[in-house]
């Protein structure tokens, strides 16, 4: 098993995009947050330079000139400035994000495998991924099935025997209904040898 657990943890995640409506619409929703909450910053060094400059257009004109020009060119740095770090927020976003899908997934896939009637053995997670307390948990839970599971078995097992043994002695108008019910045991004991161990 520990074995098992070094096979996932080794193996690098390489797609990024594991449930891309999730991961793309919450990138979008911090970088929009993001790129509105930080446009307050160029809006006031303009405003800052636009008052600074109707101070001194009296004074000194060539200085209100080269001035604007400065502006100007500061104002598109900003905006390049702004888109970048909104890229960069915004890979951050999926980066983080595939951290939170990976573990949803892989447990959905666990989950899709039990109702298929497969063992697909422990669920582990990769390390970095968060909510390794699920993979613990889905692990201690199937554990818990599993061990009811034996239980059951075990008990519907005596039964069958116990009601074999009373058809030796019940009149034959009462054979069919142990008969149906003997059916019905070893239906239920199939599906618990077809169920994942």
């Amino acid at each position: 098993m520990k074995a098992q657990k070094r096979d996932h943890v080794a193996h690098k995640r390489r797609i990024y995009l594991i449930n891309p409506n999730f991961q793309l619409k919450l990138s979008f929703y911090v970088c929009f947050i993001t790129f509105l909450s930080s446009i307050i910053y160029p809006l006031t060094i303009y405003e800052l330079i636009s008052n600074i400059s109707n101070n001194l257009i009296q004074v000194s004109p060539t200085t209100v000139k080269a001035l604007a020009d400065k502006k100007v060119d500061l104002i598109k740095f900003l905006a390049v400035w702004q888109v970048g770090f909104t890229f960069i927020i915004f890979c951050a976003c999926i980066l983080v994000s595939h951290k939170v899908a990976g573990p949803i997934y892989k447990t959905r896939k666990f989950l899709k495998s039990i109702k298929s009637n497969n063992d697909m053995g422990a669920l582990y997670f990769r390390d970095g991924d968060y909510f390794p307390e699920l993979a613990e948990d889905y692990n201690d839970a199937i554990g818990h099935i599993q061990e009811n599971y034996k239980k059951d078995f075990v008990y519907l097992s005596e039964v069958n025997a116990y009601i074999n043994n009373l058809s030796h002695i019940v009149p034959d108008d009462k054979k069919i209904v142990l008969t149906e019910i003997t059916k019905k045991l070893n239906e239920i004991q199939n599906r618990f040898n077809q169920s994942p161990s």
